[in-house]
């Protein structure tokens, strides 16, 4: 059995994800993030911005132990789905594990960031620097429009309950804050 048949088999708990993965890349594909926020459009810019989304929904299930297993199927998905898009693009089978490789350590550096910024204390401009313009400043408007509109969706998040973010039913950040 592949991997993708375990993944999207009906009987996988994986399944169960799909409605807030849906949810997390919708939002990360709003236009105004591309637009206002100045996020380029670009393949590195749309994984960018899923990823923050995705990092920012991480964050907030972390809280509660209860949803560790649906977190780490979440993740399945998402790289279920990277696997996809690198394949989709023309990138081979001899580099597409290495490149999903990296992209979860730009994950789980993304989560780390933006926990630290909007948790800790830590710059979340600086955050948003790194790892949405990779170090390419934009327009001081666009990145605190970025900033302010990621921080508000935090909250938004926080204010979510549990279940109904799991069900998929997130805030859509236009409407956080």
């Amino acid at each position: 059995m592949s991997i993708f048949s375990k993944i999207f088999s009906r009987d996988n708990p994986n399944v169960g994800m799909r409605p807030l993965y849906q949810a997390i890349v919708r939002e990360g594909r709003q236009i105004a993030w591309y637009e206002e926020g100045q996020v380029p459009d670009s393949l590195d810019g749309r994984f960018d911005m899923i990823a923050a989304i995705f990092a920012l929904v991480m964050i907030r299930l972390e809280k509660e132990e209860q949803w560790d297993q649906h977190v780490a199927w979440l993740t399945e998905i998402f790289i279920a789905d990277m696997d996809g898009q690198l394949r989709q693009i023309g990138i081979g089978d001899m580099v597409v594990g290495k490149q999903v490789g990296r992209m979860m350590g730009a994950l789980g550096g993304r989560v780390g960031a933006y926990r630290d910024a909007l948790e800790k204390g830590a710059d979340l401009q600086d955050a948003i620097l790194r790892n949405v313009f990779r170090g390419k400043k934009p327009d001081d408007a666009a990145l605190i429009y970025v900033a302010e509109r990621l921080s508000a969706y935090h909250s938004a998040l926080e204010g979510c309950d549990s279940n109904e973010i799991i069900a998929g039913q997130i805030p859509e950040s236009g409407s956080a804050g």
